[in-house]
């Protein structure tokens, strides 16, 4: 009886960590995998990093349409994300990484400073480095969605920050797309928004590939 009590313990156990929760996105990063069984991505291609801003952009292929592109957004993701599963995201031959990520960061919490955004994404660009020594790594800026207005402040210190880190490294660069986003009078175009004043209309992804094209490899 003690060997079948015992037995069922364990059993019970052996359950209950299988179906441990797993790590936030985790699903997402399965899913990538998934899809490179199935289809062998390219090499030298532009592989895009980041949150949901990329992933939304799926027919981003039709806008620029003589690069080969990677996109590997996942929604919500922040940076302490794209480090979290950096093996992960960066397994690929890539020529050129453009990364779109700290929005959710600071969306995540309110009273975090810029410094700590700035910080993890130099840890993620050293582990891009430490990968990948000489391609093309750019930054997109943060874009002050509608929707997180309390937190401009903040954004605009940490878009300062890694503007001046990448333009002191080799083969990088930081993509400033905020301004092309304004109105004559320097205000944000609210009509770049869908509903949820976060996420992007076509016209929006359309500003933002015009001030892209010309960093694109």
């Amino acid at each position: 009886m003690k060997k079948m009590l015992s037995a069922f313990l364990l059993l019970t156990f052996a359950l209950f960590f299988s179906q441990e929760k797993k790590p936030m996105f985790w699903q997402d990063i399965q899913n990538f995998k998934k899809i490179d069984q199935e289809n062998t991505p390219p090499e030298n291609a532009i592989l895009l990093i980041g949150s949901s801003s990329f992933t939304k952009w799926t027919d981003v292929a039709n806008y620029f349409p003589t690069k080969a592109i990677i996109n590997r957004g996942f929604g919500g993701s922040r940076l302490t994300d794209l480090n979290y599963y950096a093996n992960d995201l960066l397994n690929y031959q890539p020529k050129q990484i453009i990364i779109y990520c700290g929005e959710n960061d600071f969306a995540d919490d309110d009273k975090l400073k810029a410094d700590v955004v700035v910080d993890r994404f130099k840890t993620f660009y050293q582990k891009i480095r430490q990968k990948f020594p000489k391609i093309e790594v750019d930054y997109i800026s943060i874009k002050y969605s509608p929707s997180r207005e309390k937190l401009w402040p903040q954004m605009k210190e940490a878009n300062k920050k890694i503007a001046k880190f990448m333009k002191k490294e080799k083969n990088a660069d930081f993509i400033d797309i905020t301004k092309v986003m304004n109105d004559s009078n320097g205000n944000i175009r609210k009509d770049l928004f869908v509903k949820d004043m976060l996420h992007m209309t076509p016209e929006g992804y359309r500003l933002w590939t015009s001030v892209m094209n010309p960093y694109m490899k």
